[in-house]
């Protein structure tokens, strides 16, 4: 299925808007090709216009990295009908970078919990210390979510410890485990494989066996690190509740 025609948005410090069918239920709406603070303004804005104001036919909003994912029932509407209702709320757009609500997550930096902490060090340069206390400084938000239930992909890794992902995935890696990998930093919810540089692990809660709200933040939402002891990782751990 070929794409839609693009569309041209001012003012527009971005390339041309494109529109990617997906199957016959899907379409995809693209601010870009990488990941900037623009794109991805853009696409939390169109969100929340459609959230607002839902096009006919329109069942499901999913928003990503750089582009926003529309559902519909292909019963009721089709591609050209969705682009269309799209359009006027793309010409109206008014991208904030402003932060969403703030979260707190704690995160222990021990030996135990932290098995790629001093290969980071090593790679970047520095001491795992000053790995430690350059992860507390990021400016993290949240981009998406993706891969696995709760997996909330943050951007906002300082440059000086930004880290390739590994050539070969790691199996196993426990649920809470906060990992990097390039600009992006992640807290895991299930024990699962994975090729991210696991740097230690939080006793945060990320779902919350919540219908309405099943992750503690959203896309949009901030996130401060907050560094505790391995018996405050303890205490909190045994508190928690089971989700």
């Amino acid at each position: 299925m070929a794409d839609l025609p693009p569309m041209t948005l001012h003012p527009m410090t971005l390339p041309p808007v494109t529109f990617k069918p997906v199957a016959d239920f899907g379409l995809l709406v693209v601010f870009a090709d990488t990941l900037s603070d623009a794109a991805h303004a853009h696409v939390l804005a169109l969100d929340k216009a459609l959230t607002a104001h839902m096009p006919h036919g329109v069942t499901e909003l999913v928003p990503a990295l750089v582009n926003l994912m529309v559902v519909f029932d292909p019963c009721v509407t089709d591609h050209a009908a969705v682009q269309s209702a799209i359009a006027p709320h793309l010409a109206q757009l008014n991208p904030q970078t402003t932060a969403g609500q703030t979260h707190t997550i704690d995160v222990c930096y021990d030996t135990a919990f932290a098995p790629d902490l001093a290969a980071v060090a090593t790679a970047t340069g520095q001491t795992p210390e000053a790995v430690i206390n350059a992860h507390l400084s990021g400016d993290y938000s949240v981009l998406m979510f993706g891969f696995a239930p709760g997996y909330g992909y943050l951007g906002g890794v300082p440059p000086a410890i930004q880290t390739p992902r590994k050539p070969k995935a790691v199996p196993d890696v426990p649920a809470g485990s906060v990992m990097i990998a390039g600009p992006q930093c992640l807290i895991t919810t299930l024990k699962m494989p994975t090729g991210w540089s696991v740097i230690g692990r939080s006793p945060t809660q990320v779902l919350t066996g919540s219908d309405t709200r099943p992750t503690l933040f959203g896309v949009g939402d901030r996130i401060a690190f907050n560094r505790i002891s391995r018996s405050d990782f303890d205490r909190l751990a045994q508190a928690a509740p089971n989700t």
